[in-house]
């Protein structure tokens, strides 16, 4: 998948599970894909609420030249707290999978996340993120599912 065609300005809904198959939150994102310096990173910039919450995030996304291995550092003021997450994956035919692991707890197993972007279309985007316990089960944690808009971006 070519990052350049996730640029630009993006709206949609985000669902939130804190347990399997438990839906615990469906709000309104916004968001925005830019290019940084000259294309070699992409920045994905968003708000949105959990609970009635404001919460805010970036992503940073690239393809490493050297072995094309896909690159995701993400800071969130709900999921990360204070950490950021760093994630690498592959492209897929539309899209990209990353998966990266983060602190539960001192002296607590580490947790994965694995996060899956698909390109819909011309203007649709789906990102959907699943927790990985240490055991290797997977639940669906977030999923955003984005319709490209014409609005100002998200800063």
């Amino acid at each position: 998948m070519e990052l350049n065609k996730l640029v630009g300005n993006w709206k949609g809904t985000c669902k939130t599970w804190f347990e399997p198959d438990v839906l615990a939150d469906e709000s309104e994102i916004a968001g925005s894909i830019q290019a940084v310096l000259n294309g070699r990173f992409f920045r994905h910039v968003y708000q949105g609420s959990i609970k009635g919450k404001p919460r805010r995030g970036e992503e940073l996304i690239t393809i490493n030249g050297v072995t094309s291995e896909v690159q995701v550092c993400w800071i969130d003021d709900f999921h990360m707290s204070y950490a950021i997450l760093v994630c690498l994956g592959n492209q897929t035919d539309s899209g990209l999978n990353v998966r990266g692991n983060y602190d539960v707890g001192q002296g607590h197993p580490r947790w994965g996340w694995r996060t899956e972007y698909q390109l819909v279309g011309d203007d649709g985007l789906s990102i959907t993120a699943f927790n990985v316990s240490p055991e290797g089960d997977e639940a669906k944690a977030v999923e955003i599912d984005y319709r490209r808009t014409s609005d100002q971006h998200v800063n």
